[in-house]
């Protein structure tokens, strides 16, 4: 039987490129898309709900699907207002979480970021690990927190300083070595085949995974 996919952040680098994928696999006969705007020129096997999704609950009735890609994630300089970046990052996943819970789907992948960690005192770390923490509350049988590193590739917007630090750390990831390979730049395309492929594996547990692990589960077929 094929399969039924949400993505949440289609719009932006790496749910763009696992909405591509969807698009082209077979498995697939319907892939949902939740944003704040539609995407023009997508094929009939993609269903586009257009609403704020800081109240994705309203979606509830078409929030059903075998597994839920959520891409969502904002920066700094995009929301410097605190409040509404905790929203976003915090409150979109999470919402989105337990609204799979409560439609009974099995299979919930979500973005984080190296570094998340609920008891930080750094802000950004401590959303994104407070936002894994509610997230594993719903106790999703499939699970999948991915921890990437610095995301590399060809954004529609422009990020000045991300495109700085991207080549800073290009110059000097042959020095990364052993433990920190972690820190390597992972590229967008790498994060989507490691979701798209961990959604179809026979595994069911709840994972935080590593940005040098996703690398590796990218290369499983």
């Amino acid at each position: 039987m094929r399969k039924t996919a949400i993505i949440l952040g289609a719009t932006g680098l790496t749910g763009n490129i696992i909405l591509n994928k969807l698009i082209e696999d077979a498995r697939y006969d319907t892939i949902k898309l939740f944003s704040r705007s539609k995407i023009e020129g997508l094929p009939n096997k993609v269903e586009q709900y257009i609403g704020d999704l800081l109240n994705i609950e309203d979606f509830k009735l078409d929030f059903e699907a075998d597994e839920v890609y959520c891409c969502i994630g904002t920066t700094a300089k995009k929301t410097p207002d605190k409040n509404l970046y905790k929203k976003i990052d915090y409150g979109i996943p999470v919402k989105a979480a337990k609204l799979s819970k409560e439609n009974n789907i099995s299979t919930f992948l979500v973005i984080s970021a190296m570094g998340a960690n609920r008891n930080s005192n750094v802000f950004y770390n401590k959303t994104k690990g407070k936002m894994e923490r509610d997230v594993l509350q719903q106790n999703i049988k499939n699970t999948f927190v991915l921890r990437p590193s610095l995301i590399g590739g060809k954004r529609k917007e422009r990020r000045l300083l991300e495109k700085i630090g991207l080549a800073v750390f290009q110059v000097i990831e042959p020095l990364f070595i052993g433990k920190l390979k972690q820190y390597k730049v992972i590229d967008a395309e790498t994060i989507a085949v490691a979701m798209i492929n961990l959604a179809n594996s026979t595994s069911n547990a709840e994972v935080i995974i590593t940005s040098s692990d996703i690398k590796q589960i990218s290369k499983n077929n």
